[in-house]
C-alpha cells in the first residue's frame, strides 16, 4: 500500500446466516496481507531518510545472512 493508492478491504457473508466472529477473521486477515496494520505502524513516527535507508541496508544484509546459512545447510 502507498500514499498514492490506498487499499480497501471489503468482506461479504456468502449466505445470510454467516457467523460474524467468521466475517472478523476474514476480514483480519485480508487487512494483514495488504500491509494495512503494518503501515500504519511505521506512519506513527516520523522515520528521516537516512535511518530508512540505514534499515533497509541492515535489513538487506541479515537476509543474505540468512539466505546463505540456509544454502550452507542445504549443500
Amino acid at each position: 500500500m502507498s500514499k498514492s493508492n490506498p487499499a480497501y478491504v471489503t468482506v461479504r457473508a456468502r449466505d445470510k446466516n454467516a457467523p460474524a466472529e467468521k466475517l472478523i477473521r476474514k476480514f483480519i486477515r485480508k487487512v494483514k496481507k495488504a500491509g494495512i496494520i503494518e503501515e500504519v505502524r511505521e506512519r506513527t513516527y516520523y522515520t528521516k531518510p537516512s535511518d530508512l535507508k540505514r534499515l533497509k541496508r541492515k535489513r538487506a544484509k541479515a537476509l543474505r545472512a540468512k539466505r546463505n546459512k540456509s544454502n550452507k545447510n542445504n549443500s
